[in-house]
């Protein structure tokens, strides 16, 4: 394990950024592997890291959990040659997951709005677990209760046995858990806005679905629809979710897995102000939520919107976008042009893209020489036929294969016409569309934008719409990362609080990325996570001259990686735990 730097020289200034890398040998070669990138190492950014860490961590350890530093007074005589090492469990990932929870404060309201009962354990202890356990180790509570959680260390960091932990007990957990979600929601909008300053003016929003095994009869939300999972063998439900410019999430709903997007818009806009209040926000949608009826609506409700629109919208802005004159470049390759609307409330950014059209346009050549070479074996096919062939069933074959490129369909003209003189009965003719060609050769690498926000430049309005990969980077985290998918819940309650465990989780994901940003640790929760997992607390087992042993629950130290990782994030590892009550004869 060693460091590596490299130079880079930016605006006329030299930055050197440093990664902790490793060597692993991938068959007869070594590679470096990256650890953790240590950004620039500068002392402002460790100041910012060890600020934020003191914030997040209530400026110090909880002692509490851990042994009281004083010395023990006296001695005893131990037998060296039996120590011995037991109970080696994880400890550092599930810490660093009780640190975030703790962070967000998560475990003082649901004590606060779940107060202790006639329950064995405390509901807002369970939760903590299934959190933890969703951000470190995604899997079902089946395997949490039999498996995971007697591997890890949170039996002692949240004083839980492990026998009190059971498949019964983290379901019960689920259905107390989700009667909090719309507390939770202002939870993590206000603690989130403390942290790091979120000011929530501008709202991302769109829409994913996530698959089920089994059927979930009976369960109004659970239906067939769109898969964005390429599932569609499977049953599903749809999640909008909302969250900043920076991907910190704000809230959620759940909708029937048959709803197309266009159908969310006023239900989640309305459930966010509900909750939020209605200050003066951008909302920011992708195309599928456009319709003439939910933009009349914002604009009714005073509301200011961003959102893309159909690729078809180019047509009515054809002659604006074959002109040269008025185009803005926002970059290298990046160029748009403010159209206003002629009803004066809206303006339309043409943008083009160049990389864009080059991609564009090596999909329209690779499907329309797919149906150039289709086309031409049918037509010799046909001159070639030794008997007749139905006309209905060479319609079919055409038409899966337009579907199939269906890019390139539009630049054909084809026809089946009779022909006598042919064993076949039937002529195929066929021309390329020139017209087609030529608007295709306008409008590759173009898309429009659509806004009623009339005091941003062009760059902000196009950088605005360019965020939206942040509400798609959550998605893929939530799918990824965090196993939202499948569902293996039949419950419709269970489904929710299943969705509502993952999205707490994800809240914990984008608190640690936040975190590692400004200790110059990059963007990867997951690399952190998997190098301090490695972390183990362990049992150093003292037996005595006179019988007795006596034992010390310890945490192992940490190597080089990972002690540099903790010193970035300012965090300090406890060296003990709380020893076991009693002492075994």
């Amino acid at each position: 394990m060693y460091l590596r730097h490299s130079t880079v020289r930016k605006d006329g200034k030299t930055h050197v950024y440093w990664r902790l890398v490793r060597s692993v040998r991938v068959g007869s070669r070594v590679r470096q592997e990256t650890v953790a990138t240590l950004g620039e190492l500068d002392a402002g950014g460790r100041a910012r890291a060890r600020a934020l860490a003191s914030e997040l961590t209530g400026g110090g350890r909880q002692g509490e959990l851990f042994e009281d530093p004083e010395p023990a007074v006296g001695s005893v005589r131990v037998r060296l040659d039996r120590v011995r090492l037991e109970r080696g469990r994880r400890f550092g990932d599930v810490w660093l997951g009780w640190t975030l929870w703790c962070a967000l404060r998560f475990h003082e309201v649901l004590e606060r709005w779940m107060p202790r009962g006639d329950e064995a354990v405390p509901w807002p202890t369970v939760a903590a677990v299934l959190a933890v356990a969703r951000l470190c180790e995604p899997s079902s509570e089946l395997h949490i209760a039999e498996d995971w959680y007697r591997t890890t260390a949170l039996e002692d960091l949240l004083g839980l046995p492990v026998e009190r932990i059971n498949e019964d007990r983290l379901y019960r957990a689920l259905d107390k858990l989700l009667v909090h979600k719309d507390e939770l929601e202002k939870q993590i909008r206000s603690r989130l806005g403390e942290l790091f300053q979120v000011t929530y003016d501008l709202l991302l929003y769109d829409v994913t679905s996530t698959y089920f095994e089994g059927l979930a009869h009976g369960n109004e939300l659970v239906r067939r629809g769109h898969s964005r999972d390429r599932r569609s063998d499977c049953t599903q439900v749809c999640i909008a979710l909302v969250v900043t410019r920076e991907g910190l999430p704000l809230g959620y709903e759940i909708f029937a897995g048959n709803c197309t997007d266009v159908t969310t818009v006023q239900q989640i806009i309305a459930a966010m102000e509900a909750k939020h209040g209605t200050a003066d926000r951008i909302w920011v949608m992708d195309r599928g939520m456009v319709s003439e009826e939910n933009l009349v609506w914002l604009r009714q409700g005073g509301r200011r919107y961003l959102v893309g629109t159909p690729k078809s919208e180019l047509k009515r802005w054809q002659q604006r976008l074959v002109e040269q004159q008025g185009w803005e470049a926002l970059r290298d390759g990046i160029e748009v042009k403010l159209c206003p609307s002629p009803e004066g409330q809206e303006t339309f950014i043409l943008c083009r893209s160049r990389a864009r059209r080059e991609k564009e346009r090596a999909m329209h050549q690779r499907f329309a020489d797919r149906i150039r070479e289709a086309l031409r074996t049918l037509e010799r096919r046909l001159e070639h036929a030794r008997q007749p062939v139905p006309v209905q069933q060479l319609e079919r074959q055409l038409g899966r294969l337009l579907e199939r490129n269906s890019r390139a369909a539009a630049g054909f003209e084809i026809q089946l016409n009779p022909a006598p003189e042919l064993r076949a009965g039937v002529r195929l003719r066929w021309r390329e569309r020139a017209e087609w060609l030529e608007w295709t050769q306008h409008a590759e690498g173009c898309y429009i934008l659509r806004t009623n926000v009339t005091d941003w430049t062009p760059q902000e309005l196009w950088r605005t719409y360019i965020q939206l990969t942040e509400a798609e980077a959550a998605f893929r985290i939530h799918k990824s990362d965090l196993s939202i998918r499948p569902i293996w819940h039949q419950k419709p309650e269970r489904i929710k609080a299943h969705i509502l465990v993952c999205f707490l989780a994800y809240v914990l994901w984008k608190t640690l990325e936040k975190w590692q940003e400004r200790a110059g640790l990059g963007n990867s929760p997951r690399t952190i996570l998997h190098e301090l997992r490695r972390i183990q607390s362990a049992d150093v087992v003292l037996p005595t001259e006179d019988g007795r042993e006596l034992r010390l629950r310890c945490v192992v130290r940490p190597d080089r990686a990972q002690a540099s990782i903790l010193q970035r994030l300012g965090l300090e590892l406890p060296q003990r735990l709380k020893p076991p009550q009693t002492v075994e004869m």
